[in-house]
């Protein structure tokens, strides 16, 4: 696999230079500065290729170029944010760039309660706890129809965990849960995500899926005229949340997409550790049905405190947790050994060590939560240790 480290551009804490030292030979990388909606100019994505040239490496994957909440209503610009998405395209071709990253995760992107919480021998890891969430949606977002969307003996839990919740946690979880898209300095008030809930009112789970096929039916010609495979990231959590559709959380759900809109352009981000949180997701077995799809993947590991879904999680290190790593890293050998026997350009499939613990020094650096230098060094390491032993097996790969 090409193994590649996500930069969030010159304020991120984690230089370039440090991805190099831990081993990654490309970088995954997003215009965070450019509002989504908004074609991305030339001048900027060149300027992003020579600060990653300048640190050693070269710009292997774009995650993400945002779509946006009009698109995904069908409200409002939808229609010229679809075709500044396909001119964004364009210039990322001409600039190089051949697999683009995105998600259609409804108003809310990743969903934590937790971005620093302490995991064993002090690390700190992100983590998502039910009930806490359940507080927060029931007793501060104060969503209406939210009670309806829990059983009795969990709303009971979350009205005590509320009641004995301290000023600051309750602060710190509307901060965590109104937080933005990795890389951005967007976040959501109270006041400002009731507002944005309310514009998917009447918009079902079929609907929302209707309109990523609107989308790709769009923007995927475009994909296959400039040699660029797109590649949607799934829900995180897999399930919805705050009353909104998630419409990729399952095999079935990616088997869907991939049947309406049937391009090899078209594809799946394999993210294991957000598919890895719904117990039902049969890991190994979504890489080997999915696999001639999957343009990039996102490998981490989350533990799950209980077997249902929803339920509460944490991000443990990449080779622990309830994944397994090394069948499914198997499955995904098999796959790139499939492809050079085609023929294929698109043989060696970009991975990231995704996430990982803030371990060491990184408890002191203050990087992004989720993306520290040493927690992801050792988890790339690991990853590459699996990759490398699997490619000398007796399996032949």
């Amino acid at each position: 696999m090409r193994h590649t480290w996500r930069w969030f551009g010159p304020v991120d804490k984690v230089t370039v230079e440090d991805a190099a030292q831990a081993g990654a030979k490309g970088i995954v990388s997003a215009l965070h500065h450019i509002p989504t909606g908004d074609v991305w100019p030339v001048e900027e994505i060149a300027k992003r290729h020579e600060e990653i040239k300048a640190g050693g490496l070269f710009w292997d994957v774009v995650e993400s170029v945002p779509v946006s909440e009009s698109i995904k209503t069908q409200t409002g610009e939808w229609r010229s944010h679809i075709a500044n998405w396909q001119e964004s395209l364009r210039r990322l071709s001409a600039s190089g760039i051949r697999t683009v990253c995105y998600n259609f995760m409804p108003v809310l992107d990743w969903t934590r309660t937790d971005l620093r919480w302490t995991a064993r021998h002090g690390a700190k890891a992100m983590r998502f706890d039910l009930i806490d969430f359940v507080a927060f949606d029931i007793h501060l977002l104060q969503r209406p129809g939210a009670p309806e969307d829990y059983d009795q003996a969990t709303r009971e839990k979350a009205a005590k965990r509320f009641a004995e919740m301290p000023d600051e946690r309750r602060l710190a979880l509307s901060k965590n849960i109104g937080a933005g898209l990795p890389g951005s300095a967007d976040g959501y008030t109270l006041p400002q995500l009731r507002e944005h809930l309310a514009t998917y009112d009447g918009i079902s789970r079929e609907k929302l899926q209707q309109h990523l096929i609107d989308f790709l039916s769009e923007v995927t010609p475009v994909a296959e005229q400039v040699g660029i495979n797109i590649c949607a990231h799934p829900d995180d959590p897999p399930w919805a949340l705050l009353g909104l559709p998630r419409i990729l959380s399952t095999e079935e759900d990616y088997a869907h997409m991939l049947r309406q809109v049937d391009s090899s352009a078209n594809g799946v981000t394999f993210c294991t550790g957000s598919l890895g949180a719904r117990a039902e997701n049969d890991l190994p077995g979504m890489v080997e049905r999915l696999a001639p799809r999957i343009h990039f993947v996102h490998l981490r590991n989350v533990h799950r405190e209980e077997e249902g879904t929803p339920c509460s999680f944490y991000e443990d290190e990449h080779l622990e947790g309830h994944t397994d790593m090394v069948a499914v890293i198997a499955e995904l050998l098999k796959e790139e050994t499939r492809r050079r026997a085609e023929g294929r350009a698109d043989h060696e499939i970009p991975m990231r060590p995704d996430h990982g613990q803030e371990i060491l020094d990184d408890l002191k650096r203050g990087a992004q939560p989720g993306y520290p230098a040493i927690g992801r060094l050792k988890g790339l390491a690991e990853l590459r240790g699996i990759e490398r032993a699997l490619s000398h097996s007796q399996y032949g790969l």
